[in-house]
């Protein structure tokens, strides 16, 4: 079968014939029809030094995927059956550990990544644990193959705030910043905030439902976010850039009491005056890690199913599977929103 690979350390993806996977008694062998393209294959296409320190090539890059059922393991019994079609979540748990026993496989301490720690879905097939994959009932595959990165942004938005009847800023308008200022719209936040450098992502942001918009390059985010609340600040503040000065704006304007769920990386070390910040504004801060298995992937089913949430309009190029590195010149770009590889049908 085609499959995108890091064959060897260095710059740079292979597109090659490997062997198509065989599933064990446990797995759902599966057709790749769409798979998303994200900031991490682009790292790994780069061997940047997080890559370097990751990677153990050879290995088929891809953690965002759904397609087709074509097979089915002999111990997995009826759930799935060969033409449905599915997504899977892409953190594969150990099922074990403290975190795995008491709800909280998401922290898992032996996670394994598809694309990252073995073979992923940037290939014509893909065998998973029928533990992770979910039935995507009427959800398109090019909606579902984006359901991994939008688990990130349901996790983030939704975790511990009231959010009807809110303003939730959005700090950091990329895909998956995009995709929250959608979700926060429709778990019925009254009023979403998103700031961005990008003016291509500002107007990604608008198209998902913000009210407003901040382009931090001329503006400042919080003076416009306390003047947007009546002086107050923002009640749940999502952080999705991890850079060091949204990080320290996201502190500034929550409100007192306020929440800030933190889901960007910064790179190193990033300064933070606890004190006044956070503990003498009463602020819950919450770091965000995937997608909470398998809460938010009900979650997500539930909005999509019914149509309260649209992601589509963040999809912004398609590419076929050969054409990776242009792919990956889109999202380095800057002018690109999410990236689809078209595999298969």
């Amino acid at each position: 079968m085609r499959a995108i690979r890091k064959t060897k350390p260095g710059p740079g993806l292979e597109v090659c014939d490997v062997p198509k996977p065989i599933p064990g008694p446990g797995d759902v062998l599966i057709r790749v029809h769409h798979a998303g393209v994200c900031g991490t294959d682009l790292h790994i296409a780069q061997w940047d030094e997080w890559a370097q320190g990751r990677i153990r090539p050879p290995v088929v890059l891809g953690h965002e995927f759904a397609g087709e059922v074509v097979e089915v393991g002999e111990d997995v019994g009826d759930e799935f059956s060969p033409g449905e079609l599915v997504t899977a979540e892409g953190h594969i748990i150990c099922g074990h550990c403290r975190q795995c026993r008491t709800g909280n496989g998401h922290i898992c301490q032996r996670t394994s990544i598809i694309g990252v720690d073995r073979n992923g879905a940037f290939a014509d097939f893909i065998a998973m644990p029928a533990t992770n994959v979910m039935a995507l009932g009427d959800i398109p595959t090019t909606v579902g193959a984006i359901m991994d990165p939008m688990g990130n942004a349901f996790h983030t938005v939704l975790t511990g705030a009231e959010v009807p009847g809110s303003t939730v800023l959005i700090l950091g308008c990329g895909p998956i910043g995009c995709f929250a200022v959608g979700i926060a719209k429709a778990a019925g936040a009254v009023r979403v905030i998103g700031t961005d450098v990008n003016p291509t992502r500002l107007e990604l942001a608008r198209r998902m439902g913000a009210d407003v918009v901040i382009d931090v390059r001329s503006e400042d985010p919080v003076a416009r976010v306390l003047a947007e609340t009546g002086g107050e600040g923002a009640d749940l503040v999502c952080e999705m850039s991890g850079h060091p000065t949204a990080l320290a704006q996201a502190f500034k304007a929550a409100r007192l009491g306020g929440r800030v769920n933190l889901l960007g990386l910064p790179k190193g070390e990033v300064p933070l005056d606890l004190s006044n910040d956070v503990i003498f504004r009463g602020i819950t801060v919450y770091g965000v890690i995937g997608r909470r298995m398998y809460e938010t992937w009900h979650q997500m089913r539930t909005f999509l199913g019914t149509g309260h949430l649209d992601p589509t309009p963040v999809i912004t190029h398609r590419f076929p599977l050969e054409d990776i590195d242009p792919a990956l010149e889109a999202i380095a770009s800057g002018a690109a929103g999410k990236v689809i590889l078209e595999v298969g049908t």
